[in-house]
């Protein structure tokens, strides 16, 4: 339940439109609906200025799509991460307008589109490989109301690529960094701006990066101070930590 649905029902009974039983009736639904194998927090928007965010993976299409339609009864908009194409289309049936971004695997309902900032989170990648995380994080960043300037591709095995963008990186308010392999552009970034680098680790990589692992511990060690690190793969935990950066 959001703060504009909420408002709405407030105002309503301020003005005589509806009773104050029939709102109570609706707001029985806080603090959260229990669905019998998951209970929502329709509580959450309210406190955190966002809906609950639906991981999709190992749910079924069933669960998914229920939780879903209760969601969007009451939400503007809703973002569920880890989905596949078999889950969407389940979501779907109760839920015309949801929308799937495949190479992200992220279902978005978007009835809000306008943006709350006028501060641009820049979403950066070291290779093409590592896409799909920065589009989770950069589609979780502009669900959240946030304009988001992708640029792909400018790792360190070229580093002349970097450079060449550095104008638009340090105009952006937030930057966040996503990078497999030994994870070193993290560390470039944050020595070049002076603006919050959320780094993200990727499991792109040879063997000895261990699944992401080598990525982690290099973006943990960098020496360039003003970098935050999430967990490997986590683009929704990078774009949700920007947006309420870019939101203070």
């Amino acid at each position: 339940m959001d703060q504009t649905y909420l408002m709405n029902l407030l105002d309503q009974v301020a003005e005589g439109k509806m009773s104050s039983g029939e709102a109570m009736e609706q707001l029985k639904e806080l603090p959260f609906q229990d669905l019998g194998f998951a209970k929502l927090d329709q509580h959450r928007n309210i406190r955190t200025g966002y809906p609950e965010t639906i991981y999709c993976e190992g749910k079924t299409p069933e669960q998914a799509a229920a939780i879903f339609a209760r969601l969007n009864a009451n939400n503007s908009n809703i973002l569920g991460t880890r989905a596949s194409a078999e889950i969407f289309e389940k979501v779907r049936e109760t839920v015309p307008e949801a929308v799937y971004h495949p190479a992200a695997r992220v279902i978005t309902v978007k009835k809000d589109q306008k943006l709350l900032t006028d501060k641009v989170i820049a979403v950066i990648t070291a290779g093409t490989s590592d896409i799909p995380v920065a589009e989770e994080a950069a589609i979780t960043a502009e669900t959240m109301g946030n304009p988001v300037d992708r640029i792909f591709d400018v790792g360190v095995a070229g580093i002349h690529r970097l450079f060449d963008k550095l104008p638009r990186i340090r105009s952006a308010n937030v930057v966040i960094v996503v990078a497999g392999m030994e994870g070193a552009l993290a560390s470039v970034v944050g020595g070049l701006v002076d603006k919050p680098v959320i780094a993200v680790p990727t499991s792109v990589g040879y063997g000895a990066s261990f699944g992401g692992i080598s990525a982690l511990l290099t973006m943990l060690n960098s020496c360039a101070a003003g970098i935050a690190v999430v967990n490997i793969d986590n683009g929704f935990g990078a774009g949700y930590l920007a947006s309420n950066i870019n939101r203070l």
